[in-house]
């Protein structure tokens, strides 16, 4: 097995890939509508009288001038002076002048990927979380992944020939184009698209992105492998910051900015910024006094998330693979250290689970259903809504099952019978064929489609566990947790200035104790704890109070191996084995026996570790809440995943 990214990627049949409409921004994050006359530009009406004049034939680009040799890697030249020539080298149009420093008094920034275009990320369905985040990062494979490839970009839509022809349309943020638009014929203002992409992968393709919808600006910056001034970059948004502050030095006449942004890290990274760079111009110490203070806003734009054709996606995720592994058996990459060389990766493929698949908008019905059944007042946050399968079985389908279901793709009809809740937990639609003698499989007691879940929601099921009879005398009833809210957000109560608050889940932890109440049987402790005295020195209990005692044999392997495997309920050191105790001769004579035996009656069935029997399942708690006739089809497919190796 291959080890470099040890992530799993799901995929899933039935897929389709939408575009979502535009969205509105504010400068706070939250959502407003923007009419036409709400872009603070001035002088919006009034085009520019004339475009900049062509620069010279010997102005380049920051790459350029670093890739031909212009700079030296070791050494760095001199800081060039704040002129339009300087800044000029930030940008990938090398055929435009800038304006004259004296004409601009606004400078109007707009971020590319996902405010000014709709760029795709990395497919949900398709890939489990941890796996986005590999690919969204430029250090697993060779190639850069998926911000750093601009074949993903190239793919978006039905491909870059194809989308060039009518200008990626439906791709763009109309409102943003809007803006831009209105910025181009403000005649005092500097319009700008800065990105973090690379200069030397996306230069060509954002260019013909931008000529095909039409939009002009006055500078493109995208981030070089190293500044005109030879400074190498943290990260993209090092890279911004320096871009802007040498634009801001520049255009020292500017009396304004504004930032157009999606990111909200980005955001309060720009913010901040900002606030630090009019704090040094409204400073005391002279030499960093510049140009003065400027007026900042940075204007969050809302996400709007899109994403490749499902097959378009993983078959360029697989070419980046493929190009990793080639770069992989190249003989510089062998000739590395074990643990630096990089390693080839494969994708395989699992079936999570097989099941009858809704179309969106009986989701979408079964979602409004599921919002009229939930509490008011519950946080938004707190909720994920499902609404979107019909479980046949958590793994492969044998084929006597799918023989039974119809196969692959099959479709049925179905209705909602009712809705039900558990503790406020679990929000679920009971379910029936339509005909109600259709054959279907379903491997929970009934067809039932879950609606919404609470996040974080507990029900306290080890409270079971802890009260029940078949727990020996030393724990039964004498195991308690203090579920009090720590830095892992992982309470019912909170401690603020003394007085105690009732978290949501404090109702159902009470739920539980009073479900499962103190054992009553013989073997049980006392219902009450008092304190108890330290003990003393005696022929079988040797202490000392000045003294600490040595650390067994056994445990002094666990400070230098660590803990290794749980022996469980009967492996060796577990309560239940009578001969696998840890003293000594010298301490204590004669085999350490457990305190208690248990009964296996108990529990309605539950076995030895004082289960109920009737397991975590939704299904053995769900209450009906009355007829609703809703029918809608479901076909069967399967939850396909896949992992690198």
């Amino acid at each position: 097995m291959f080890t470099v990214l040890h992530k799993h990627l799901t995929a899933r049949a039935l897929l389709s890939s939408t575009l979502r409409p535009p969205r509105v921004f504010t400068s706070q994050g939250s959502t407003l509508p923007i009419s036409s006359h709400g872009h603070a530009h001035a002088n919006t009406n009034t085009r520019r009288s004339q475009r900049r004049p062509p620069l010279p034939p010997t102005m380049a680009s920051a790459y350029a001038a670093f890739s031909k040799g212009g700079y030296s890697q070791q050494t760095a030249p001199p800081t060039p002076s704040p002129t339009v020539t300087a800044l000029n080298r930030w940008s990938i149009l090398t055929n435009t002048q800038l304006p004259a420093v004296d004409t601009i008094k606004a400078l109007h920034v707009y971020d590319f990927d996902n405010t000014l275009f709709k760029t795709p990320l990395p497919n949900p369905a398709l890939w489990v979380g941890t796996t986005i985040g590999t690919l969204s990062s430029q250090d697993t494979l060779i190639n850069g992944g998926w911000w750093h490839d601009s074949r993903i970009l190239a793919a978006t839509g039905e491909g870059a020939d194809a989308e060039e022809k009518r200008a990626w349309d439906g791709w763009w943020n109309e409102k943003i184009v809007d803006l831009i638009t209105l910025s181009t014929k403000q005649k005092d203002a500097l319009c700008v698209l800065l990105t973090g992409r690379s200069e030397r992968g996306f230069s060509d393709l954002i260019k013909r992105m931008i000529k095909s919808k039409g939009l002009e600006f006055d500078m493109i910056g995208l981030k070089p492998a190293v500044s005109p001034t030879n400074q190498h970059f943290k990260s993209t948004m090092h890279f911004k910051q320096l871009f802007l502050e040498a634009m801001m030095e520049t255009y020292k006449n500017a009396e304004e900015i504004r930032i157009y942004e999606d990111r909200p890290k980005h955001v309060k990274g720009f913010r901040d910024f900002m606030a630090d760079y009019n704090r040094r111009q409204n400073g005391p110490t002279p030499h960093l006094r510049t140009r003065g203070p400027i007026s900042a806003e940075v204007v969050q734009v809302a996400d709007m998330t899109t994403t490749l054709d499902p097959v378009a996606e993983v078959a360029e995720v697989q070419h980046m693979i493929n190009l990793h592994n080639e770069a992989v058996a190249r003989p510089q990459q062998q000739a590395q250290p074990p643990h630096m060389r990089p390693k080839r990766l494969v994708i395989k493929k699992t079936v999570f689970f097989t099941g009858y698949m809704l179309d969106k908008q009986d989701t979408t019905e079964l979602i409004k259903m599921a919002k009229a059944q939930i509490p008011a007042g519950m946080p938004d946050h707190e909720l994920k809504f499902h609404a979107n399968n019909i479980l046949i079985c958590p793994r492969p389908c044998p084929a006597s099952i799918l023989d039974k279901v119809g196969g692959m793709g099959a479709k049925m009809k179905w209705e909602v019978t009712g809705t039900a809740c558990y503790e406020n937990s679990i929000w679920a639609a009971c379910l029936r064929p339509l005909p109600p003698n259709a054959k279907f499989h379903t491997d929970n007691p009934s067809p039932l489609v879950v609606l919404a879940l609470r996040k974080g929601a507990r029900p306290f099921n080890e409270i079971e566990s802890l009260m029940h009879s078949n727990m020996t005398g030393v724990y039964s009833g004498g195991l308690m947790f203090e579920y009090t809210m720590e830095e892992n957000n992982f309470g019912i109560i909170e401690v603020k200035n003394g007085k105690v608050e009732e978290l949501p889940e404090f109702a159902n932890f009470a739920s539980a104790l009073s479900k499962w109440p103190m054992p009553t049987a013989a073997t049980a402790l006392h219902s009450t704890t008092h304190g108890v005295a330290c003990p003393t020195s005696a022929s079988l209990w040797e202490v000392n109070e000045s003294l600490l005692p040595k650390m067994p044999q056994a445990a002094e392997k666990y400070m230098d191996d660590g803990a290794g495997t749980g022996p469980g309920l009967d492996g060796d050191g577990s309560q239940w084995n009578a001969n696998s105790g840890t003293a000594t001769t010298s301490v204590a004579s004669g085999a350490p026996s457990p305190t208690g035996q248990g009964s296996s009656s108990g529990g309605g069935g539950g076995g030895n570790n004082g289960g109920s029997g009737n397991g975590d399942s939704a299904a053995a708690g769900l209450a009906s809440h009355g007829m609703l006739y809703v029918s809608f089809a479901a076909a069967v497919a399967t939850v396909m995943g896949t992992m690198f190796l």
